[in-house]
């Protein structure tokens, strides 16, 4: 039997990209031997602060802040099992759906409704209960790679990364041949980069 390879791969529910990243590592998944842990990042905690944010991001970043704790509570109250569920959740409400983040309290409910989870965890969207636990999921990712990336950051037998930024998610053995060349360009020693202007959307299916 071929021994499975584990990887990380770090997400704030409300990032397209990341979320079409989610969707081709869970078609890699079933190609490849490898076997995914989900890990909350939060893009309002890497941009707290922050100079030079366009309006957009200033106004939305008090709301970035609920679906991150929320999912940092389920996993300290319920254990590390509930991530994923409760992340694909609240991604198919947020991104395939197009609801947003405009009504998160009643995405966050329906998505905890829908896992089996409390409803009592909604208050965690407003508590700095968890922060602490969130900052060092957070870090456990980010200082893998630098602060100057978004997410998803990827880990994978050493070797870290931001992205892939793909839409559509390619599916199939498709998706397994873009694992393969990524692993293959981020274990180069001293690559960092490959990036051209994006022309499309995230596209949901």
């Amino acid at each position: 039997m071929t021994e499975r390879t584990s990887a990380d791969f770090w997400f704030d529910p409300i990032c397209p990209w990341a979320w079409m990243s989610s969707r081709w590592v869970r078609q890699v998944e079933q190609v490849r031997d490898v076997d995914v842990t989900f890990h909350v990042m939060s893009l309002a905690y890497l941009n707290d602060g922050r100079e030079g944010l366009p309006d957009f991001y200033k106004d939305q970043l008090p709301k970035w802040w609920g679906p991150v704790r929320v999912v940092t509570a389920a996993e300290e109250q319920h254990g590390q099992e509930v991530v994923l569920p409760l992340y694909e959740a609240l991604g198919r409400r947020i991104h395939n759906e197009k609801r947003g983040t405009d009504d998160l309290p009643s995405v966050i409910a329906e998505a905890l409704e829908e896992v089996g989870l409390p409803a009592s965890l909604l208050d965690a969207a407003t508590s700095t209960d968890y922060d602490e636990a969130l900052k060092k999921s957070h870090h456990a990712g980010m200082d893998q790679v630098g602060m100057d990336v978004g997410t998803p950051v990827i880990s994978v037998g050493g070797v870290a990364f931001f992205g892939p930024v793909v839409s559509p998610a390619p599916k199939g053995e498709d998706a397994g041949k873009l694992w393969d060349g990524v692993l293959l360009v981020a274990g180069t020693d001293g690559f960092f980069e490959l990036k051209r202007t994006r022309t499309r959307d995230p596209i949901f299916d």
